[in-house]
This record gives C-alpha cells, sequence and structure tokens, in this order.
C-alpha cells in the first residue's frame, strides 16, 4: 500500500508562488517501480492531470501550466515537489497527489491512479 500525504497549499495574489510538497511511503520498499504526478479538482469541476513524473524522471504536463509550473521528485526523501509560479485565479483547486505503480504514466489520468492523498487547497485571488 502506498500513502500519500500533501502539504504547501494555501492563498495566494494572481502572480505569486506556491511549492506543494507529498510525502511518499511504500510499505513494500521505496518508490523505485512508482510514478507520480499531481492533479487537482476545481470547484464544480472534474478532477484533471496538471504535471506527472515517471520513473526516470521525464515529465508531462498539461498545456495550461507549462512553463509555470515544474514537478520534482527527490528519491532518496521519497517526496514529490510542485512549484507553482506565474499563478493565475484559474489554477484555485484543490490540489491531490496521485499514484500509480509502473515505471510510466501510460495515460496521465486520473483514472488509471492507484493512490491518492487527501489533498491541499489552492487559492489565487486576482
Amino acid at each position: 500500500r502506498v500513502q500519500l500525504v500533501e502539504s504547501g497549499g494555501g492563498s495566494v495574489s494572481s502572480g505569486g508562488s506556491l511549492r506543494l510538497s507529498c510525502a511518499v511511503s511504500d510499505h513494500t520498499g521505496g518508490i523505485i517501480d512508482i510514478s507520480l504526478g499531481w492533479f487537482r479538482q476545481p470547484p464544480g469541476k472534474e478532477r484533471e492531470g496538471v504535471a506527472g513524473i515517471n520513473t526516470d524522471g521525464s515529465t508531462t504536463y498539461t498545456d495550461s501550466v507549462k512553463g509555470r509550473f515544474t514537478v520534482s521528485k527527490d528519491s532518496a526523501e521519497n517526496i514529490l515537489y510542485l512549484q507553482m509560479n506565474n499563478l493565475k485565479p484559474e489554477d484555485t483547486a484543490r490540489y491531490y497527489c496521485g499514484a500509480v505503480r509502473g515505471s510510466r504514466w501510460v495515460a496521465f489520468s486520473p483514472v488509471v491512479v492507484n493512490y491518492w492523498g487527501q489533498g491541499t487547497q489552492v487559492t489565487v485571488s486576482a
């Protein structure tokens, strides 16, 4: 079983920055064979993928955050990060850390996620 615990959400003004963290624990060992990602769910909308990272460090981003968000991981500490710069009001959502067993995201979509964190709220004011 994989456990995910997010932190780092908050309220910022448009143009501001936040860094989200997700502590990953796997009772069968490290996160070597787990692909990780960030998803978000705006109020009244479906959950969507934001940024994913495969076990080899390759990444994928949804178009709306390219150039503004950066996903990274510290494999030694088992922590996933999401650096969010130049935040916009439309980035307001609850952000979730998600994990799937396997070396890479076959499809970067909430429907394939095996494990979820509890989420952390990000609110961006105009």
